[in-house]
């Protein structure tokens, strides 16, 4: 599944006789463990997810202080980000309907878990009490998402953005930027 990731971030038009290839065995060898490109997605996309709810899960939502756990959320989930370039953007659709109601499940999953830490969040002071909890956790996975893609698209953009994240120190910074611009926002003197 590495080579497909791989393969499929640089080029999501690759065949499977492409990825066969950039995996170094025939393309009946790809055949016999994936029925076709789309049930090698599917099945890369709900591992990517499994990936990102056990990131979220170490995080310890329910228990740490929740400035950490939306931290170390953050950070763990950009780990996985990283490693999952395309199966996480949604350019395969799930073809099939058990994937299709994996994925869902597991994202709910976390949807729920982030709101946990949100609400936590909400009761000891860490992000306003007045502010809507659903318009916070949009605004936190808009961040995260641009975080991700803007560090792993390869496209950094204007001269002077960063260029992707490959380091744990990397990671590290962007998670921080993220959880600043969530918690203190842009404004001078936020």
């Amino acid at each position: 599944m590495e080579a497909a990731e791989r393969v499929l971030s640089e080029n999501p038009g690759a065949t499977m006789e492409q990825i066969a290839e950039a995996a170094g065995v025939s393309r009946t060898t790809i055949h016999r463990r994936f029925a076709s490109r789309e049930a090698l997605i599917d099945i890369m996309t709900v591992a990517a997810w499994k990936e990102i709810a056990e990131a979220v899960d170490a995080a310890r939502p329910a228990t740490a202080p929740p400035q950490v756990a939306m931290y170390q959320a953050t950070a763990n989930v950009l780990r996985v980000k990283s490693g999952w370039r395309f199966a996480l953007t949604g350019q395969g659709p799930l073809s099939g309907e058990q994937a299709r109601a994996e994925a869902a499940r597991i994202e709910a999953d976390t949807i729920g878990k982030c709101d946990v830490v949100i609400r936590r969040a909400q009761q000891e002071g860490v992000i306003r009490p007045d502010a809507d909890p659903l318009w916070v956790r949009r605004v936190y996975l808009a961040l995260l998402t641009e975080a991700a893609h803007g560090a792993y698209s390869g496209h950094a953009g204007a001269p002077g953005e960063a260029a992707p994240a490959e380091t744990d120190a990397d990671i590290d910074e962007l998670a921080t930027r993220v959880m600043d611009t969530l918690l203190r926002g842009l404004g001078p003197g936020s």
